[in-house]
């Protein structure tokens, strides 16, 4: 049973679902009547309740992917499907600490929140004025944010470790680094993290996942994944199942990457065929070319 204050939300039988905060001064007004606040708040989870004109409504507890498209937005949408992938590569939960960067509208951040538990604790950063502001408010109105820290900074100028009103000596176990140019805050981001953290990226285009992975080959970074989510509904009806005709289909690319050194001896024991010497000559190429040298000078096949 819900409590004043509560959000809640209100689904009708014409499809529509709208997350409401129960206020006793204020009900709820609807083209099928109103709903008084006292009345759902005597109304249990799961049970309906009708309108002044008689319409039932279902009153239903909002569950994280509620919270997280219900939020007020000023940035760029960022879905449920990739969020969830994202906090499992990273390993979001009790007891770790998530670096998050930017925050925007706070969407990812409040589901950081919800997955980190009452042990682990999300620093997110934020370089424009507004969109730390918004995310502070959508955390407010989810009723979420304790475990998160919002620091209105440019890590430009990096993430603040061993500054006392930011990170104070305390490293992040993962980084999902959410900006335009990710190649720009490497160095940044290996400084801000333990050895060894994962990282998470969200790129629209191919043109910066490309060059995104040119830079990870240049540092410590290893086992570097892209790929995406596609998330195909179908028609939950028995005998005539079939494929809903619109689907979330491409949204962004997701990079996963591993803070890891890499030695000559690591390299000597791959196994490599036909095709993985070329790749690997291919790397070798490239990693001349961006120190300077001759191509031709490392031996490698072309």
């Amino acid at each position: 049973m819900p409590s004043m204050g509560d959000l809640v939300i209100l689904a009708s039988p014409r499809g529509r679902r709208r997350i409401w905060r129960l206020d006793p001064k204020q009900d709820l007004h609807t083209q099928d009547g109103y709903l008084k606040a006292v009345d759902l708040a005597a109304a249990e989870f799961g049970t309906e309740v009708r309108t002044s004109m008689g319409v039932p409504f279902r009153m239903e507890r909002p569950q994280l992917h509620d919270l997280v498209m219900g939020i007020k937005r000023q940035t760029q949408v960022m879905y449920p499907k990739d969020m969830g992938l994202i906090c499992f590569k990273l390993g979001v939960g009790n007891g770790r600490t998530i670096l998050e960067a930017g925050s925007g509208s706070g969407g990812f951040t409040l589901a950081l929140s919800w997955f980190s538990g009452s042990s682990g604790h999300v620093h997110s950063f934020e370089a424009r004025e507004e969109f730390h502001k918004l995310a502070k408010r959508n955390l407010e109105w989810a009723g979420l944010g304790s475990n998160v820290t919002l620091h209105l900074r440019d890590i430009a100028e990096g993430f603040g470790v061993d500054d006392p009103g930011c990170l104070a000596g305390q490293k992040g176990d993962a980084l999902f680094l959410d900006v335009r140019t990710p190649w720009e805050y490497l160095d940044a981001a290996r400084e801000a993290l333990v050895p060894g953290a994962p990282i998470a990226f969200l790129l629209p285009t191919v043109e910066q996942v490309s060059r995104l992975i040119e830079a990870l080959e240049l540092g410590a970074f290893e086992e570097t994944e892209v790929c995406e989510v596609l998330v195909r509904p179908w028609k939950a009806v028995p005998g005539r199942l079939r494929p809903e005709d619109r689907m979330n289909a491409h949204t962004a690319f997701l990079v996963f990457t591993r803070m890891q050194e890499r030695s000559a001896d690591w390299d000597a024991c791959i196994p490599l065929g036909t095709r993985e010497r070329k790749q690997e000559a291919a790397r070798q190429a490239r990693l001349a070319a961006a120190r300077g040298e001759d191509p031709d000078s490392t031996g490698c096949e072309r």
